[in-house]
């Protein structure tokens, strides 16, 4: 009598900006020599647009913090590579059941989900990251508000807000909350803004405040103009019915068969585009609505599971307390697993 194996059931979180790093240069041509057709419908549509590659931009001799981060170039090359690990996932082995993403990583989980076939998710995509060419809107910051533990910190959260308050009584400046990033808050403003807030912050670990080079201020009204401009340039024609659950940055969620698209829409090219990102609240929806055996994290890199974790320590998911128990489950049983990690990817490919 023959027993059939049950799946693995899997949510998937796609990667946002500052993951392709010098480390990951060659991502894709190393890892993914075989996704030729995937490759080919991002580069077409880029060589159309006068762009590089991303072909070129992957095999680059040399990693270029100007060239490799610029939005225009970033975004479609993220994109091509967490576009490639989806597709590299063993199918036999897990059922995915949800997809979600942190900040540009929602459009990666539109394509994911099917919301946005191939060539509709690369005008989306590229369109999106290339809106900074004449001059980055504002920038952003991103600062820990975890202790060493990686549990949140109440009393630190609460003056934190306080002194952002404080610098937004200044005429000129302007900061809002861009993403709930675990146990990180990512703040967008304009520059005199954020400089403000930074003076304020105190100096953690010997980097942070960190401010995010060629990153604009995303999820905060300065971002209004591009959002009405996005509309302007993408039509609503390009979505079409999710074929995965879609979690987006609110925690709400968008079901197959019954999501408006005119909504889904708005929310893509509007809400998201000017209101915070939480991507915290993402992660406890997609783990307390799904309940998945594993949370995949697409590359490249793997910058977004120490800020998984810290969220799932905030709900003490899976009798999650601190940092420690974090560290010791994924030893024994990983719970998380970061395509962009070697020994974690393994578990994930056929």
């Amino acid at each position: 009598m023959s027993t059939t194996k049950s799946k693995k059931t899997a949510v998937v979180i796609c990667p946002g900006r500052g993951t392709y790093n010098k480390e990951e240069l060659g991502y894709l041509k190393r890892l993914h020599s075989d996704k030729v057709e995937l490759v080919e419908v991002i580069d077409n549509y880029r060589q159309q647009q006068g762009q590089v590659s991303v072909s070129e931009l992957d095999t680059m001799a040399k990693y270029s913090m100007r060239k490799h981060t610029a939005g225009e170039n970033a975004s479609a090359l993220i994109y091509a590579c967490a576009l490639a690990d989806f597709q590299a996932i063993n199918q036999d082995e897990y059922d995915v059941v949800a997809v979600t993403g942190n900040s540009m990583g929602w459009y990666i989980a539109l394509a994911v989900a099917g919301a946005l076939q191939p060539a509709a998710a690369i005008e989306l995509i590229n369109t999106m990251g290339s809106m900074m060419t004449d001059g980055v809107v504002g920038g952003q910051m991103i600062y820990p508000i975890a202790d060493e533990n990686w549990c949140e910190d109440s009393a630190k959260v609460k003056q934190i807000m306080q002194w952002l308050a404080e610098v937004n009584q200044k005429d000129d400046c302007e900061v809002h909350i861009s993403i709930h990033l675990g146990g990180y808050l990512v703040f967008g403003g304009n520059q005199v803004g954020l400089s403000a807030l930074e003076a304020k912050l105190p100096v953690v670990q010997d980097r942070y405040p960190m401010n995010l080079f060629n990153h604009a201020a995303f999820h905060t009204p300065l971002l209004t103009d591009t959002s009405a401009k996005a509309k302007t340039l993408l039509s609503s024609e390009l979505f079409c019915t999710p074929q995965l659950p879609l979690i987006d940055g609110l925690g709400n969620i968008w079901q197959p068969y019954s999501s408006d698209l005119n909504a889904l829409y708005d929310y893509t090219l509007d809400t998201q585009v000017v209101e915070p990102y939480n991507f915290s609240k993402a992660i406890e929806v997609a783990v307390k609505e799904f309940a998945p055996d594993k949370l995949i994290i697409l590359g490249p890199g793997a910058t977004l599971g120490g800020a998984v974790a810290q969220s799932l320590i905030k709900q003490q998911w899976l009798g999650l307390n601190c940092k420690a128990d974090f560290i010791s489950r994924q030893k024994s049983d990983p719970f998380i697993l970061a395509m962009g990690l070697e020994d974690q990817r393994k578990h994930v490919l056929p």
